[in-house]
């Protein structure tokens, strides 16, 4: 990261890292708290609403920031609220509606980001670019959220300049919906030096800091 914000001539404070710490236990977790990392990744709530809890058990004064960043069924919303800190894949009207149901009852403020689909996959999580405006004019109606900026995924053997680029023009789109969304969440282990360079303030990272899952007996 350092290297990667010292080509770019930006400072490391300007990027926030995010461990991905799925399919990993919370043993891991600890570890990295011991180290004094706090914002870390999630994208299933069956495996991240038991390890959320069971570190807040075991490092009670260590008050991480959880992240969701894989996609958010509806019928999840309510559970992953009750741990989550940053939403990451607000992405289609109907998750918006649910949100706008749960949010209200919260006695706190959660953050998050627009999801883009960059694919030609219609399936794919991610709102189409030509749908974001629509979007992003529902989500700054929401009830206790503030919406941060975009989320993009690189595709598949593509360069992912192509793809961060298409974010970074989509990007221009929403701050003229909220001049405040100007985080970009784009960057994983395979790219996130290119995120860095092209703008990227938080950047998702796995398994080059976590290695591969450890197979249980």
């Amino acid at each position: 990261m350092a290297s990667a914000c010292s080509v770019s001539g930006r400072s490391t404070s300007e990027v926030e890292l995010i461990v991905i710490t799925k399919n990993h236990p919370v043993t891991l977790v600890e570890q990295l708290v011991d180290l004094g990392h706090r914002q870390f990744g999630e994208n299933r709530d069956q495996e991240a609403k038991p390890k959320a809890f069971e570190l807040s058990a075991s490092r009670p004064d260590s008050n991480p920031t959880w992240h969701f960043v894989g996609q958010l069924q509806s019928n999840k919303v309510k559970s992953v609220l009750q741990y989550a800190n940053v939403i990451h894949s607000v992405d289609r009207p109907s998750l918006v509606a649910e949100l706008a149901k749960q949010l209200p009852k919260l006695d706190r403020q959660i953050s998050g980001f627009i999801e883009l689909n960059l694919t030609s996959d219609p399936g794919r999580g991610g709102v189409l670019p030509e749908n974001l405006e629509a979007l992003a004019s529902a989500v700054l109606q929401l009830e206790n959220f503030e919406l941060l900026g975009l989320m993009a995924v690189a595709g598949l053997g593509v360069d992912p300049r192509i793809d961060f680029d298409r974010a970074l023009n989509s990007q221009q789109i929403l701050l003229q919906v909220a001049p405040q969304a100007r985080f970009l969440s784009m960057g994983m282990s395979e790219d996130f030096e290119i995120a860095i360079e092209m703008g990227a303030t938080h950047i998702r990272v796995g398994s080059a800091i976590t290695g591969p899952r450890v197979p249980t007996a």
